[in-house]
């Protein structure tokens, strides 16, 4: 048995506990990080994560603080529009498009695309070399014992750490959080999303395209070129029963599906590699901290693919956590802090969950007056500059 000292513990090293560590680290925390898995790091693996994120703006402005950038910026794919398309019936049929421009909103693009397996490989490079930070991965948490002024944990491997502050980055059944007693209220929608890359006839022209039909949206987000062709990454949402149909559909039948529910955007789709496939819930904890112990990321708040809030609003809570800490090192976990960190982030959480589960329920229903109701809603929004404007700072969370 091994005994570890470190201001922080981090159950959990997936992008969320990775990025959590490195920022604190960054800040000048030691940091001991665990997690029962050995991080996928290749697309071919059948655990790869093969889903992309659109890292809005506070993303890349951390990742530029911390260091990151520099290691994820040569993967990134730059968003400069979205484009918004409202279909009906099948073969969709399109009843009205729009496209949200970013420079609205100034000179930097919406946001800048990766694909999830490449950003937990070029993290996973980056903290091997920082000396704050004990990466134990193929361990896990196991248990807790909260004190005035520390924590200890074991870890499914006998060793045991001593830390000031725990963090739960563990996911939506994360270990920590259920340790530290915190409950969590779930929505569940009945529906499941694929996760896929294509390459494509067509150019993307660095356009996020989010096309309306029943089941939800079909989402085609800009990669980068992938053996000289075009390439996309795409979320594809849809009733539980189609979605388990589409995953095990064979590939020619999947593509022929896939071009008209895309209504032939980008030309004829190739799949690249292996579908994944996700439920779609809405979960978030019913208080952000206890104890010495703060929840985040997934463990907080587990969101539908919708707008690019998932991870995103994940990064909003490490951001406002290392503010905290930074503003006032010597108070590390106390309940001043942590009360601090509930306040910060208890109603944006909040906001957020409740306006993406109301956009979900509009875009995946079948019934006519709810597409009525989302096609106007299209319209007041992109056809009104302020209401526009306002929209798209509001998604893109605090600066």
């Amino acid at each position: 048995m091994t005994e570890h000292r470190a201001d922080i513990f981090i159950s959990g090293g997936g992008i969320a506990g990775q990025v959590t560590a490195a920022a604190f680290a960054a800040a000048g925390f030691s940091v001991v990080m665990a997690d029962p898995f050995v991080p996928v790091t290749t697309a071919d693996d059948e655990k790869s994560d093969l889903r992309s994120t659109a890292f809005l703006l506070p993303a890349r402005q951390l990742f530029d603080r911390i260091g990151l950038w520099p290691h994820l910026k040569s993967h990134a794919k730059p968003l400069d529009q979205l484009e918004v398309i409202d279909t009906t019936g099948w073969p969709p049929e399109i009843r009205d498009r729009r496209i949200f421009r970013s420079d609205d909103m100034g000179d930097e693009p919406f946001g800048w695309n990766l694909m999830n397996w490449v950003v937990r490989r070029e993290i996973w490079t980056y903290l091997q070399e920082q000396p704050l930070i004990t990466p134990l991965y193929g361990t896990g948490f196991r248990s807790i014992v909260q004190r005035t002024d520390e924590i200890i944990v074991t870890l499914t491997n006998g060793d045991r750490v001593r830390a000031r502050m725990g963090i739960a980055a563990d996911g939506k059944f994360s270990p920590l959080r259920e340790a530290a007693e915190i409950t969590v209220s779930t929505t569940r929608y009945g529906q499941k999303s694929l996760a896929f890359t294509v390459t494509h006839e067509l150019p993307h022209d660095n356009i996020s395209t989010e096309i309306y039909n029943q089941g939800g949206p079909f989402t085609i987000v800009p990669l980068p070129d992938m053996d000289g062709k075009p390439a996309s990454a795409i979320v594809w949402m849809n009733k539980g029963p189609r979605a388990v149909e589409l995953m095990e559909m064979d590939v020619d039948a999947f593509e022929d599906v896939m071009f008209q529910r895309s209504t032939g955007l980008l030309g004829r789709m190739q799949l690249q590699g292996n579908r994944s496939i996700w439920p779609i819930i809405t979960q978030t904890a019913d208080q952000l901290v206890s104890g010495r112990v703060a929840v985040v990321a997934e463990a907080a708040h587990a969101l539908p693919p919708i707008g690019a809030q998932g991870l995103n609003t994940s990064l909003n809570d490490v951001i406002a956590l290392l503010e905290l800490a930074e503003a006032n090192p010597d108070s590390l976990g106390d309940p001043s802090m942590m009360k601090a960190y509930d306040s910060a982030r208890a109603t944006d959480i909040a906001r957020r969950a409740r306006a993406i589960d109301l956009f979900n329920r509009v875009t995946r229903s079948g019934d006519g007056v709810m597409q009525t109701v989302r096609l106007l809603g299209l319209k007041a929004v992109h056809d009104v500059a302020p209401m526009r404007k306002r929209v798209m700072r509001a998604g893109l969370g605090p600066n």
